[in-house]
């Protein structure tokens, strides 16, 4: 008996260190946010949103040749739960458990800028900022567990206005049209990873021409798709 409780503490133990591990940060086109990514106990990944809506969960897959990742997720076949008539109005048909890892989501009493959205996947708790903060930034997920987030403000250049600034000590910045008018948008650097981008010239206009389409950087594996 004693044997057998070990082994099931050991595994609660190991699921909850598994689901609180932020994974990826997945840009589109090189240039605009699309998700946040966590690793799970079972080694699917759960994608959430930048305004924190869960969007898919599976496994990540590889083609055999090159370093290729399928854009959409393998469907998990495990376990899936989802909140039913009981719960709050705001949650009705949402995922309640994905595996071990339990979700739950702020309700319809609170604010208009968090109602809905993901409040915890399992250790892993979430903020958002609110109707007080700056316009662009409002709905968006401001705290991912032990990393902050920030975005560039309104005020700042059109071409990155309302984009990812930086996660937790990293910084983030993108081209502006006075550094290359071509490919004003597009990430210019993560952490200490830049990346360069073909020009309006180049067969492969648009492409990234430096560094590759995946960097990790504290951690955290940056996806450019």
């Amino acid at each position: 008996m004693k044997k057998i409780l070990i082994v099931i503490t050991t595994f609660l133990i190991v699921a909850g260190t598994y689901a609180q591990k932020l994974s990826q940060v997945s840009f589109q086109s090189g240039a605009n946010l699309s998700y946040f990514s966590f690793s799970t106990y079972h080694g699917d990944l759960i994608r959430v949103s930048a305004d924190g809506n869960i969007l898919e969960w599976g496994k990540e897959v590889m083609a055999d040749r090159g370093n290729y990742y399928s854009p959409k997720l393998q469907p998990y076949m495990g376990r899936v739960e989802y909140y039913g008539h009981e719960a709050d109005t705001t949650l009705k048909g949402k995922v309640k458990s994905i595996g071990v890892h339990s979700i739950t989501y702020f309700g319809g009493h609170e604010e208009a800028s968090k109602r809905g959205k993901i409040k915890s996947l399992g250790h892993i708790q979430f903020d958002y900022f609110s109707q007080f903060d700056d316009k662009s930034l409002q709905g968006k997920i401001k705290l991912i567990g032990n990393y902050t987030t920030d975005y560039y403000k309104q005020y700042e250049n059109e071409a990155v206005r309302g984009k990812l600034k930086s996660i937790g000590n990293m910084p983030i910045t993108y081209y502006t049209p006075f550094d290359d008018r071509y490919n004003a948008g597009k990430l210019k650097s993560i952490g200490t990873v830049s990346y360069t981008w073909y020009s309006e010239f180049d067969r492969a206009k648009g492409a990234l021409k430096s560094n590759n389409y995946r960097a990790i950087q504290g951690g955290i594996t940056f996806v450019l798709r």
